[in-house]
């Protein structure tokens, strides 16, 4: 809801801004959507952090118990955490305890034998008190703690509703240090890649055109986010789909984290600005082609398919989403394409921001350090072709950024010009089609209308040899 309502009215301000002819400040647009990002993902934290265990809060059915349970620290390996067990309400007095069976969830086991950590097979909770349970880290990694009854007649006389679904998540790392660097990492990637997408419309405000600016790329490029926003969301959103993420991959790491999320939300924003951008400048007559319009018909055709056969329980929910993670790497696959040919053919990459392709080659560079530096703090390597769009597009991005940093430094570049004026030298050395000051004192005869003429000429010749 607030991502909605700021960019309704960041759309108002801007569509009323065009109206009114004081479109001069991109600047102050781009401030107001910071802002309002900076707010959502405070808002976004906020709810994160608040979603805490309140088992011992809530009362439960008639007859039934609760097992409830503390938060368990990070650690490294060999070093010792614990989480507090308690049952709500109390036990009766003809009952001092209950005696429950303790597992690890993944059937991933360390090289010597042993799981992540090291814990006893049994935890005895007593009446009215809070029993702690401690562990020791063994092996890098992540698991679920599951509990069991340890016989039939505990079960009969002390039923604990929520027993199956009591999993607190237990982490051990390599480097508590190294957790930290982690997240630094990915949310550099996340503001060098939503930051890049501003170079490009600063540069369309600047030259009141998007001539030089494909539009192939941008409908590829709304058609994937929108698919990679799907996926993000519904992988990090919905319980039951992440829960399915780590049934395959027990003892795991979701790939998906929060700065993903709000990225791509903030991607499908701006690329619909760009495109919005696109109907009030100068266009120069470009279309979306039909090979393009083709092949995103296929990709629809492919998620409308697919939602069908999911919704008749044919195909998993998170099978469901990788189609919209694949869309979206075969979107990055291609949708730099026509910009790259287009520059070609122009031999310029003039209206095609570099600003744009910095930043985005930042992101990718950093987005893949995230997911490196992440298996090996976990000793989860799985994770990286867990989430195979995430990989595949910062190794994507950062081959075409190295192809259009090619372009714009290297085959393409501008000449720079002197004093604000490029000289075109004739094969004889000449200055071709200007005149200068020592020229016209050696040619007295020609009127002051003939050297207008001549310099009319030489601005136009100019002007020709640069276009």
């Amino acid at each position: 809801g607030a991502l909605i309502s700021a960019t309704a009215e960041l759309l108002q301000l801007a569509v009323w801004r065009v109206l009114a002819g004081r479109l001069e400040s991109p600047v102050s647009i781009m401030a107001v959507w910071m802002r309002r990002c900076l707010l959502l993902t405070c808002f976004t934290a906020l709810l994160s952090l608040s979603s805490a265990d309140d088992c011992g809060h809530t009362a439960p059915e008639a007859g039934w118990y609760r097992l409830c349970h503390g938060s368990i620290k990070t650690v490294e390996i060999g070093e010792n955490t614990s989480v507090s067990l308690y049952i709500s309400p109390p036990l009766n007095s003809s009952e001092p305890s209950l005696v429950l069976n303790v597992t690890l969830q993944s059937h991933i086991k360390h090289p010597r034998g042993a799981h992540i950590v090291d814990l006893p097979s049994q935890v005895t909770l007593q009446n009215g008190n809070t029993t702690v349970l401690l562990m020791r880290g063994i092996s890098a990694g992540r698991d679920n703690l599951r509990f069991s009854y340890a016989s039939e007649e505990e079960n009969v006389s002390t039923p604990i509703k929520n027993l199956n679904n009591v999993q607190p998540e237990v982490a051990i790392v390599h480097s508590l240090p190294l957790n930290i660097v982690i997240i630094v990492v990915g949310w550099i990637y996340f503001v060098a890649w939503s930051v890049s997408f501003y170079p490009q419309i600063i540069e369309n405000f600047r030259r009141r055109s998007v001539v030089g600016l494909n539009f192939d790329f941008l409908a590829l490029n709304i058609t994937g986010f929108l698919a990679y926003g799907i996926f993000n969301v519904g992988l990090y959103w919905i319980s039951s789909i992440e829960a399915t993420y780590f049934q395959r991959h027990p003892g795991g790491v979701n790939p998906v984290q929060l700065n993903d999320v709000i990225f791509t939300l903030h991607a499908i924003w701006a690329t619909a600005f760009t495109i919005f951008q696109c109907f009030i400048f100068e266009r120069g007559g470009q279309r979306v082609s039909y090979s393009a319009l083709v092949l995103l018909t296929l990709m629809w055709l492919t998620i409308f398919i697919s939602l069908f056969v999911a919704v008749g329980g044919k195909l998993d929910w998170l099978d469901f989403l990788y189609v919209f993670s694949y869309i979206k790497l075969a979107v990055t696959l291609v949708k730099y394409v026509p910009q790259a040919w287009m520059n070609c053919r122009r031999r310029s990459t003039e209206g095609w921001s570099i600003g744009n392709v910095l930043l985005d080659f930042t992101g990718g560079v950093f987005s893949l350090l995230q997911m490196f530096l992440i298996s090996y703090n976990y000793d989860d390597w799985k994770s990286i072709f867990g989430d195979p769009t995430k990989f595949g597009l910062g190794v994507f991005s950062i081959f075409f950024d190295l192809v259009f940093m090619l372009q714009h430094y290297v085959l393409f570049r501008k000449p720079r010009a002197t004093g604000g004026y490029q000289q075109i030298e004739e094969k004889g050395g000449g200055c071709f089609g200007c005149l200068d000051r020592e020229s016209e004192e050696k040619t007295p005869l020609i009127s002051s209308k003939e050297k207008e003429e001549k310099r009319e000429r030489s601005r136009l010749q100019r002007l020709l040899h640069q276009c």
